[in-house]
């Protein structure tokens, strides 16, 4: 009976690592072991600042939301605390979108939130 060896697997788990490894430059989408550290890196790297990603997302609501309140005359932090108080269940995403698109509309909220803080 031949031998038989774990070539065909070896050869398509290497092949697949290769695969992932396609843009990279250099050495690090031709050689196996520098092409397993370069994927493996990206893909802790792609996890993590899929995580960065929202909280960058969130930072920018809160900019918009932030500059919309102070040209009617509110702060940001005081405006939030009158949703809060106001019972307004309106996300930062959602209030940055109004803000941008429909000025008038997101006047409304704010005198409803300026009318339960002060």
């Amino acid at each position: 009976m031949p031998r038989a060896t774990n070539g065909p697997a070896s050869r398509r788990r290497r092949n697949n690592r290769l695969k992932l490894a396609k843009g990279f430059r250099g050495a690090r989408s031709k050689l196996f072991r520098q092409a397993t550290e370069a994927v493996d890196r990206a893909q802790a790297m792609a996890y993590v600042h899929r995580k960065v990603k929202k909280r960058s997302f969130r930072r920018l609501w809160i900019v918009r939301v932030n500059a919309a309140c102070r040209m009617n005359g509110i702060s940001y932090s005081r405006f939030i605390d009158g949703c809060a108080k106001a019972d307004i269940n309106l996300n930062r995403k959602m209030l940055s979108e109004i803000a941008i698109h429909d000025p008038a509309g997101f006047t409304k909220v704010v005198e409803a939130a300026k009318a339960k803080v002060c």
